[in-house]
């Protein structure tokens, strides 16, 4: 699929530098998290990637092609957010009409009969059933409405997935369910996913790496474990005292 590698990126709002002079490589087909406290930048790092916004220094490159000038719909991402952005007139799916699956597949003019199909696979693969095909997302729970979110995302079937605090407005029985959904479907769609959370141990069970922030720069990149057991600074440690211990140590033992 495509490897992620961010070079040098800065990118400053006024006087605030939201990311600071970031270099990062994200390897093919890896679930890789970026996480830290509230405001540290790893959510306009997301932006970044995206072409959502642009950097004021520094390069992105995606599937070894530089994107810096490149629009979001042409460098094979696809973004989920916080707040799932869905459509909230239309419908989950409606086969004539534009609906929240089929939207991106008929702006690109796909045919009809590979809009069914396209469609249909990427419910089953998420499990959206059909009945919640005829419902608009006010229909929906929350966790409904995420998987929505995520299919729609992955109908094109995109070089890399970004997801931004997808699980924020789950309640906990719901997210454990969705990671664990999550990660499925990474595996089946066998696509590279940059997850941002400010969740440590949401971070450590899903991802493959995860990179910890602060302040707009990178304090250490790891495997869960890597990351945990040897913590790079006073910072990395104090986050992860942060956090229940013995919830950690189960949701790493559940590795998904």
């Amino acid at each position: 699929m495509a490897r992620v590698a961010l070079e040098n990126l800065t990118k400053r709002f006024g006087e605030v530098t939201a990311v600071n002079d970031v270099s990062l490589e994200i390897k093919d087909l890896e679930f890789f998290g970026l996480v830290g406290p509230t405001g540290c930048g790893k959510t306009t790092l997301l932006r970044l990637i995206a072409g959502l916004i642009r950097p004021d220094i520094g390069n992105i490159y995606i599937d070894n092609r530089l994107v810096n000038n490149l629009k979001p719909a042409e460098r094979g991402v696809r973004m989920v957010f916080q707040s799932y952005a869905l459509y909230p007139h239309m419908k989950v799916y409606e086969q004539r009409k534009f609906s929240n699956l089929n939207f991106g597949l008929k702006v690109r003019r796909y045919l009809s009969e590979e809009i069914g199909r396209i469609v249909e696979k990427v419910a089953l693969q998420v499990g959206i059933e059909r009945k919640l095909f005829p419902r608009k997302p006010k229909e929906l729970s929350h966790g409904q409405r995420q998987k929505v979110a995520v299919g729609r995302a992955v109908t094109i079937e995109p070089k890399v997935f970004l997801m931004d605090e997808p699980l924020s407005n789950l309640d906990p029985q719901s997210r454990v369910q969705v990671i664990s959904e999550i990660r499925r479907i990474h595996r089946e769609l066998k696509t590279t996913t940059v997850y941002v959370t400010h969740n440590l141990v949401e971070a450590m069970a899903i991802s493959d790496r995860i990179a910890v922030m602060k302040e707009g720069t990178i304090q250490q990149v790891g495997t869960p474990g890597e990351v945990y057991t040897h913590p790079a600074n006073e910072f990395v440690s104090d986050f992860i005292k942060y956090y229940d211990i013995s919830y950690f140590l189960h949701a790493l033992e559940k590795r998904l």
